[in-house]
């Protein structure tokens, strides 16, 4: 399996950085070796720091001599893969870090600094943090992360939030609450990003709780903290948008008697169920975890719900089609295919798209459908509310407050958008990004 880290492992180093200015169109790579075995991150924080020199035989290499490592190893092919990846999505670049003795291959995969460099707070980034099985194929853990650092820098936008966008991506084995060096290790890694976090698929949020108390406060989202994990307030501001969309299009924000196919039963997607019953919509759930369905049936025993966990969902009949679960999975067919209304989920990347461009190209062929849709990181953005609100007030963030904050960006950005791009004859999702791009890479 090709990897970046196969000429660190090789060399004995433990960062890579991949840098890329869309500007002048010029990357500038580095390699070094910043600690050595003697270095244990159960320590960190405590006995040394982020800015520590944590080993006598520290070496670095520049750009030309990472060319040369990367051609010793018949790798210059895979890293000019990755290297166009990123000059596709005009990223700022990969910070990558290795702890050998657990293969622990921690990449931040940043998008865009603009808006977290002037904040005056230690994190410059803000992304979640997911884990990726080591039998799963590296450049499509890279296209993962690159792919939600671009969402994140534009869901920030769209959320109003200091912070520039970034996501964490460790190729790992599953990760111990009780593994020490792996939690400092990934809360020096996150450090050296000046990333705040919370986290994703794969990793348990306690760990969040854990890091925080034991090594650094870029975590968030932990449910021992004041505002909890950032799944019910991210439903919560699905859950407004939606309302919107449906005023958009109907002239109501009323979703009693819709019939609203929902896909997964996770951190969103059961608080987002919660909502949509409440308003007594007609909810059809497919959910891997047949537990999951039975509990929310049991919690609403007087609502209509339908388990068709069963069926392939791009085939069943609904109003709305609200993915909560894996993204990347609606191209081109599965769009043809399509009997909704409306797509509006929380599911991050929900198109099978590699850039902006790609994305628009699906957004019209469902606005050729009369589906109403729009780019996800529009009604999910509410999570990164949280997080900012979380991060900057600590253990003084009120829930209260989060809520507000969310009522007062989410659906009118909603509903601007939908009433812009129908003036503009073009489609929600281009729209949005037209306005994100013209503040992130306007002069």
């Amino acid at each position: 399996m090709n990897s970046i880290f196969t000429p660190l492992a090789a060399q004995n180093l433990t960062s890579l950085f991949i840098n890329y200015n869309w500007r002048n169109d010029t990357f500038t790579l580095s390699a070094s070796k910043d600690w050595g075995t003697e270095t244990s991150f159960k320590n960190y924080n405590q006995t040394f720091y982020a800015s520590s020199n944590l080993t006598t035989e520290a070496k670095s290499l520049n750009h030309t001599e990472v060319l040369a490592l990367f051609e010793k190893h018949n790798l210059t092919e895979y890293l000019e893969e990755i290297m166009a990846l990123i000059r596709k999505g005009k990223h700022h670049g990969i910070f990558c870090f290795f702890h050998q003795e657990k293969n622990i291959r921690f990449m931040c995969n940043q998008h865009s600094p603009k808006r977290g460099i002037n904040n005056k707070m230690y994190a410059q980034y803000a992304g979640g943090i997911r884990r990726h099985p080591l039998e799963e194929q590296e450049k499509d853990v890279i296209i993962d992360g690159l792919n939600l650092g671009r969402a994140m820098s534009l869901k920030n936008i769209v959320a109003d939030v200091p912070f520039g966008g970034s996501k964490i991506t460790v190729h790992m084995d599953e990760l111990d609450l009780n593994d020490d060096e792996s939690l400092g290790f990934l809360a020096y890694a996150m450090d050296r990003s000046q990333t705040m976090t919370s986290p994703d698929m794969r990793l348990p949020v306690e760990m969040s709780d854990i890091i925080a108390a034991k090594y650094s406060k870029q975590f968030i989202g932990g449910p021992a903290m004041p505002l909890g994990t950032t799944g019910k307030p991210t439903a919560y501001g699905l859950y407004v948008a939606l309302k919107q969309a449906v005023r958009f299009k109907e002239n109501t924000e009323s979703l009693e008697g819709k019939t609203i196919l929902l896909q997964g039963l996770g951190a969103v997607g059961w608080y987002a169920a919660d909502h949509f019953l409440e308003e007594n919509a007609i909810l059809l759930v497919s959910e891997r975890n047949p537990q999951l369905v039975s509990d929310l049936i049991a919690k609403h025993p007087q609502k209509k719900i339908t388990d068709v966990s069963d069926q392939d969902v791009i085939d069943i009949e609904a109003d709305i089609f609200c993915p909560c679960a894996m993204g990347g999975f609606i191209d081109e067919a599965i769009i043809e295919r399509m009997k909704f209304k409306y797509v509006f989920g929380a599911a991050n990347n929900q198109l099978k798209a590699t850039s902006d461009a790609e994305e628009i190209v699906l957004a019209q062929k469902m606005a050729d459908k009369d589906i109403l849709f729009q780019t996800d990181f529009v009604q999910n953005a509410a999570g990164v509310i949280c997080g900012s609100s979380s991060y900057i007030y600590g253990q003084e963030a009120k829930y209260e407050k989060l809520l507000e904050a969310i009522d007062k960006v989410m659906p009118a950005m909603t509903y601007d958008n939908l009433v812009e791009a129908k003036a503009k004859n073009i489609t929600p999702t281009e729209n949005i990004y037209q306005k994100c791009q013209a503040y992130l890479y306007g002069e």
